[in-house]
């Protein structure tokens, strides 16, 4: 029961770390770059993404 939950969360923090990142003024390329790293890495990824990279995908990929 406990991963199903842990899995859930993990499902929703991803769906909502893509739509932000499709969001962003920056180019396909880079979108997409972004999204498969997320994805792929699953936990770590999603942690990266709202530790170091929400808010700083503009300045990094100019």
């Amino acid at each position: 029961m406990a991963f199903q939950i842990i899995y859930i969360v993990g499902v929703i923090l991803g769906v909502v770390a893509v739509l932000e990142i499709l969001s962003q003024p920056i180019n396909l390329i880079s979108k997409i770059l972004v999204i498969v790293f997320v994805l792929l890495t699953s936990w770590i990824g999603i942690a990266v993404y709202y530790l170091l990279l929400r808010g700083r995908l503009t300045r990094w990929f100019k």
